[in-house]
């Protein structure tokens, strides 16, 4: 059944996430970077390659390939953090840097995962990315605020549509 959800998939993430809700995402991610010393990345995707779905690649491991193709792992202090959607599976995976583990626990990001879910599940895409990434930038904001002097923005913050 996995394979004909992304074979009938179509084009979800240009009816979800159009280049106004992508221009929304990317100031949340920039307001809330201004806070703090990490780095948030947002990926969607509508579905996977054939090949991913025929390897039987889970979500998570998926989002960890994403991660480290997008580099999120390449920050001075390791905190990055990428917010996962596959539109196809409805899946949100939330891959976190070796710094961000070491202090934020996986309840906190199941949270933000069950809060994403249910914005998505009323057809609020912009509202529930926004407030994942808000929610991200708090959790982090709490553990490693920004320094005056010395905040690096080291990542892009456009979302990225994979």
């Amino acid at each position: 059944m996995r394979w004909l959800r992304h074979l009938f998939a179509g084009d979800p993430v240009a009816r979800h996430f159009p280049p106004a809700t992508l221009d929304a995402i990317q100031r949340a991610i920039a307001a809330g970077e201004r806070g703090h010393r990490g780095e948030v990345c947002f990926a969607v995707e509508g579905a996977l390659p054939w090949r991913l779905v025929l390897s039987r690649l889970s979500v998570r491991e998926r989002a960890a390939e994403v991660f480290a193709h997008l580099r999120v792992w390449d920050t001075r202090e390791n905190t990055g953090v990428l917010i996962y959607v596959l539109l196809a599976e409805h899946a949100i995976e939330i891959v976190a840097d070796r710094g961000i583990a070491a202090r934020i626990g996986d309840a906190e990001w199941q949270a933000l995962c069950a809060c994403i879910r249910e914005h998505f599940a009323a057809g609020a895409f912009e509202a529930g990315a926004i407030a994942a990434v808000e929610r991200a930038n708090v959790l982090l904001a709490a553990q490693f605020p920004a320094e005056p002097d010395d905040n690096p923005d080291e990542l892009p913050d456009r979302p990225v549509v994979l």
